[in-house]
């Protein structure tokens, strides 16, 4: 599918690995939809979208991906303002750290395991279920009768998780697990699913450790020896958009990374 003239919907796009995304698909041709909880970043990055590419390109929208109101109203705004989106990247997420049994004994609250959960995976399908439904009563844009590509986030984590991962690794091995199933589901639509899985990506996040940790992480990585930069992981976002035999996938990136047990 081209990029370019396509609504696209982008989660988690007011920072990281979702602004790049937004950014580059803009660039490409797309009118860009920024959601995101933090409404500030979204904006911000809309703006600059804007500024670059022409105004009307970027619309920036709260939506949290776990409510399906705040869902159903950010695309209904999309809808209005910049057409019926045909694109959907699910770059939203967060992070974990925790052990089972914490330094005190006690076991760990099973609310931050929720709450992972409920934002990684159960977030990722209420937004693709959600928009789906949209990009399926579109008319097909391909010979192949395409109507429309998902991109998921999932982590390397999902397959080498490390010590104190449980929440994120299994919420990403969720997304993982999702990729086929909905790939098949969606066949009869025109709706192509794909998912990747980065490894060690220099976002806000990763910035915020001190740089000494940066530089031992990068190293931990086979080729080329440092942090992946979002703009890569944003070039296979679009590439995944225009190779039309891409589906059902999940690609790693993450220079042949496999994470040691901590």
């Amino acid at each position: 599918m081209k990029i370019e003239a396509q609504v696209a919907l982008v989660t988690g796009a007011g920072s990281g690995l979702g602004a790049a995304v937004a950014q580059a698909l803009a660039a490409r041709g797309a009118k860009v939809a920024l959601l995101d909880v933090n409404e500030a970043g979204a904006q911000a990055g809309a703006a600059a979208i804007n500024d670059r590419h022409g105004a009307g390109t970027a619309l920036a929208c709260r939506c949290d991906i776990t409510d399906s109101a705040s869902v159903t109203a950010a695309l209904d705004a999309v809808q209005a303002t910049l057409g019926a989106p045909r694109l959907l990247m699910n770059i939203a997420g967060i992070g974990s750290a925790k052990r089972v049994i914490q330094r005190d004994g006690s076991p760990a609250p099973l609310e931050d395991f929720e709450r992972v959960v409920r934002i990684n995976l159960i977030g990722t399908y209420n937004m693709t279920r959600l928009a789906a439904a949209r990009i399926a009563a579109l008319a097909p844009v391909t010979a192949d009768g395409e109507r429309g590509v998902i991109v998921n986030t999932a982590s390397v984590a999902a397959y080498d998780g490390q010590v104190g991962q449980e929440a994120y690794a299994a919420s990403k091995g969720g997304v993982v697990g999702l990729t086929l199933p909905l790939a098949r589901d969606l066949a009869q639509w025109g709706i192509r699913v794909s998912t990747i899985a980065p490894g060690l990506f220099a976002t806000p996040l990763m910035n915020e450790l001190p740089e000494p940790v940066q530089q031992s992480l990068a190293a931990s990585i086979p080729f080329p020896k440092r942090l992946g930069q979002p703009d890569e992981f944003a070039a296979l976002a679009c590439h995944i958009v225009e190779n039309g035999h891409l589906n059902g996938e999940v690609i790693r990136l993450d220079g042949a990374l496999r994470m040691a047990q901590r």
